[in-house]
């Protein structure tokens, strides 16, 4: 961007910052009044759509067609936005059974009529199979004698007006959210479509800024701890193995025992194993031998207070230990640490007790599907048979685990899984779906490999500094070559394996894994890993950084101390921009990193400045470009979903921000005796705004876009 329009830029990043502040302690709705449509901040973005049109003029850049698009795609963008603003009408339209309305309540509170009336003719909630997880909501309507449906990502049309599945309530009502814009999307979507046709020609224009860094510059793509202590008594590896193949229903969803043990061994020890133990070993030993296992010092406590109040010495104490302090949990309400402890008690007594397996499928006599734990109450028409199954299946375990009968156990565990399939065939998850999640489970079992990568990459970091040239002319020493040829390979391998980790719990999940902050992180690691391979021909140090983000991913990941299950997606975002819309965003961070860490190594290595400027370059301006793209696919998909392309949310507003931010350094290049040590200050400066986005809206700013 020229001069003009950076400078209008500084003030708008300032007050879109701000506005995130304020719609932290003031709510949305008082953020949009006050700041976002507020005229002085109108009258800014009017300025800078001014100043954009201003730069096409006096800099001529008809004669620079991928510029004068990008240009005037933000005059239009701009346009569009004020349209919406100005001439666009968006509320809720509460319907219940068999009564027309068409009075739309705003979010201000304020009302309009439609032009027509809509009457509820019934309301539908679909479940998963066998599950009570909401798979979609569909409200069956009638419009001036048109029947529609409506559901999530299914929108209905009539006169300029458009209708979203919004929300419902038990009583059989639906509501809807009704946009009307008839000016405003078509003239957004216009500069959408700009601005990406400025972004491709300017990867193919020969006289682009890029294309000329790009000139003899090729980027190839390759081919290229435990615990000592002794385990307590549990089942042997093959009878627990047996056990965690029984289904289960847990988190709203049908999938192998051994995921609910996963996630019950990560939730106490914060390790998907302990002491050499499986996770199936860990639950059967709470489960046949809970008299040893309670005072076994597993449960993992946060809080130096909370553990002086335990008596703990380190940070591992026992159930017995925190039954022995239940006064600690009277409190209302729980601190923090001590509601994380008492979520462990109780979770442990939930398994002692056989109330967290819900091992037996029965179907009513109304024909619907539920499944039970041994404890609950079953329905009065279960035939003797089942119920005495039900009752008696895990007591005559017991006896077999006392007996040391384990050949039979394991016939027991068998034929429990032949009665499910049998009970809940149509229900349950097809067996490609099952294998891919245990051998998801099988291989993500705790830190290691994130703790392994981060010091792989230091070490290879550490080698490439040291063994780089002293000058920009100097040939790379052998061991600089050797170094970055393994971290390269070891790159691969670790791609290659997330990658195979991605597509099993897409598999096992039944949608692209995109909707999570653990999903979102690991989707960043393979992207990381993807640019590396890239560039790792042109920049040796790629490789390295590469590892070293890679493990920062994947440890970001898990700072919960568990990976979250593999759930059910909530409907709206069963769509595949969502898929699109993460994907590019991710890529676009990935650069984003491996320019901030380049500048890094520039900094202390002053040979390397001008040419990691170079490579930042051309990560910089591909990142920026899918920065831009994947706002775009979110805007789209939102506007699909809800009615609304740009609601002024904290992520959506820091994603703009990071793309305003790194505009100025593209702007600093293309200047003719501007700093070095600048460019790469600004690279660093710059990725703040990446870590605020993803970070910092997540932790603490919120919004609907934050991963709780």
């Amino acid at each position: 961007m020229k001069k003009t329009s950076v400078i209008l830029i500084v003030p708008v990043v300032i007050i879109l910052a701000a506005g995130t502040i304020i719609e932290k302690y003031h709510g949305n709705a008082f953020a949009v009044d006050h700041v976002y449509n507020s005229w002085w901040f109108i009258l800014l973005l009017a300025a800078v759509g001014v100043g954009c049109i201003y730069t096409i003029v006096r800099n001529k850049l008809w004669r620079i067609p991928h510029q004068l698009l990008l240009y005037s795609s933000a005059v239009v963008i701009l346009l569009g936005g004020g349209l919406t603003t100005w001439t666009g009408q968006h509320g809720n339209l509460v319907l219940e059974e068999g009564i027309p309305n068409r009075q739309c309540t705003t979010d201000d509170g304020d009302s309009f009529d439609l032009p027509f009336d809509v009457t509820l003719q019934r309301f539908e909630l679909m479940t998963y199979p066998g599950s009570k997880a909401p798979m979609d909501f569909i409200s069956h309507v009638t419009v001036e004698g048109n029947n529609a449906v409506i559901s999530m990502n299914n929108i209905y049309r009539h006169k300029g007006y458009r209708f979203y599945q919004a929300d419902y309530d038990m009583q059989g009502g639906s509501t809807l959210s009704v946009a009307h814009d008839p000016l405003g999307i078509g003239v957004t979507y216009a500069g959408y479509l700009l601005a990406i046709a400025g972004l491709v020609w300017m990867f193919l224009s020969p006289r682009s800024h890029f294309r000329r860094l790009l000139r003899g510059l090729p980027l190839v793509l390759l081919l290229l701890a435990g615990n000592a202590q002794a385990a307590p008594t549990t089942l042997p590896r093959q009878s627990a193995e047996k056990m965690g193949q029984m289904y289960v229903l847990y988190k709203g969803r049908i999938c192998p025992l051994q995921t609910l043990a996963k996630d019950f061994t990560t939730k106490l020890c914060g390790n998907a194993t302990y002491c050499g133990l499986t996770s199936e070993q860990v639950l059967s030993g709470w489960l046949f031998y809970a008299t040893e296992w309670i005072d076994e010092p597993m449960i993992k406590i946060k809080g130096n207070e909370l553990r002086r109040q335990l008596g703990m010495e380190g940070r591992y104490t026992s159930f017995s230990n925190l039954l022995a302090h239940q006064e600690l949990f009277t409190s209302h309400p729980l601190p923090k640490e001590l509601r994380a402890a008492d979520e462990k008690l109780n979770l442990v007594k939930m398994v002692i007790g056989s109330e967290l397996l819900k091992l037996y499928p029965l179907t009513d006599s109304t024909g619907k599907l539920n499944w039970y734990s041994q404890n609950d109450p079953l329905p009065l028409d279960v035939d003797d048979d089942q119920y005495i199954f039900i009752r008696k299946q895990l007591s005559y375990c017991q006896e077999l685990v006392v007996t040391g009968d384990f050949t039979t156990l394991n016939q027991v565990f068998e034929k429990t899984a032949d009665y499910q399939r049998k009970q809940a065939a149509s229900a349950l998850p097809s067996p490609t779906r099952i294998r891919a999640e245990r051998i998801y489970n099988a291989l993500t079992t705790g830190r290691w490999l994130a703790l392994l990568s981060i010091t792989l990459g230091l070490v290879s970091l550490a080698i490439a500094l040291y063994a780089s040239p002293r000058k920009e002319t100097d040939r790379p020493s052998r061991l600089s070559i050797t170094g970055s040829r393994v971290s390269t390979l070891i790159v691969a391998l670790l791609t290659l394996f997330l990658i195979i980790i991605f597509v099993l719990r897409w598999i096992a999940g039944g949608h692209a894994p995109m909707a999570g902050g653990f999903d979102s992180m690991h989707l960043m690691a393979i992207a990381i890993g993807i640019v590396a391979l890239c560039t790792t021909r042109r920049h040796r140090m790629a490789s390295s950084i590469a590892l070293m983000a890679m493990g920062f991913c994947l440890l970001v990941a898990m700072m919960s101390g568990s990976n979250p299950p593999i759930t059910h997606l909530m409907p709206v975002l069963s769509s595949p921009l969502l898929t699109l819309h993460v994907t590019v965003i991710m890529i676009s961070y990935a650069l984003f990193i491996f320019a901030m860490l380049g500048s890094v190594a520039a900094l202390l290595r002053p040979s390397l400045r001008p040419s990691m400027e170079r490579t930042n370059l051309l990560l910089l301006y591909p990142g920026v470009a899918l920065l831009a793209v994947g706002i775009i696919i979110g805007a789209v998909w939102a506007n699909i979903s809800w009615g609304n392309y740009w609601s002024w949310d904290p992520k959506e507003v820091w994603a703009l921000i990071t793309l305003l931010v790194y505009l100025y350094p593209l702007h600093m290049a293309a200047r003719k005796g501007h700093s070095v040590v600048h460019f790469h200050l600004w690279c660093l400066f710059a990725f703040l705004s990446v870590i605020i986005t993803y970070f910092g809206v997540n932790l603490l700013l919120g919004g609907m876009h934050a991963y709780n």
